[in-house]
């Protein structure tokens, strides 16, 4: 695997003409993954004025805010790293609510978010219809290999010591949950596009 030092500027612009390449008028669905140090929302944030610009709406969609009820996502406790890895994100929903209802055979129309991640209650957002060309551009961690309906992936990927040192004392039971991914799904072999951003100044996408 090659491996290619890039600025943080040819990287979004690589990343916006991926995207572009995908057939249109069909929605695009993108899932920008990484550990939260990495800034996957911010990434997908600096996509959707140049997506825009090029002619392509775009959505903005958080992992995040298609959690499961805290019922069902802590029943194991509020730092279990298998629940965090297995049952915390809402694939069902998210499926149901946005990915699956912008794509093939879709109802046309897509719901911004579903669940507040601080009050645990529904946001109460109201249906968006999806133009034809939508791209969906959803940001999370841990969120590959859960059988979300996507067309495109880009994981933002952090060697482990690089994680450990990224993660605040009281995250620290997380790091389990990233030692499982990465053997389980092996985000960077797996994704669409790959990028190492152990040094966030010198992103270095991986080819081959």
């Amino acid at each position: 695997m090659r491996v290619e030092p890039v600025s943080e500027d040819v990287l979004r612009a690589r990343l916006v003409a991926r995207i572009l390449a995908e057939p249109a008028p069909a929605a695009v669905r993108v899932l920008l993954d990484g550990h939260p140090s990495t800034g996957p929302g911010a990434l997908a944030d600096s996509l959707v004025e140049p997506l825009r610009a090029a002619g392509r709406p775009t959505a903005r969609i958080r992992a995040e805010d298609f959690l499961r009820p805290a019922s069902l996502r802590l029943e194991m406790g509020r730092h279990d790293p298998d629940s965090l890895l297995d049952a915390w994100i809402d694939v069902s929903g998210l499926n149901r609510e946005v990915l699956s209802a912008v794509g093939p055979g879709g109802q046309g129309r897509y719901l911004p978010s579903l669940r507040d991640p601080v009050t645990d209650r529904a946001t109460r957002a109201g249906y968006l219809e999806a133009p034809p060309g939508l791209v969906v551009l959803l940001d999370g961690s841990l969120a590959m290999g859960r059988w979300l309906d996507v067309d495109l992936t880009v994981h933002l990927s952090l060697r482990t010591s690089t994680i450990a040192r990224r993660t605040a004392d009281e995250d620290r039971w997380t790091l389990d949950a990233y030692t499982r991914y990465a053997i389980e799904v092996e985000p960077e072999r797996a994704a669409d596009v790959a990028v190492r951003v152990d040094d966030a100044r010198r992103p270095a996408m991986l080819t081959g």
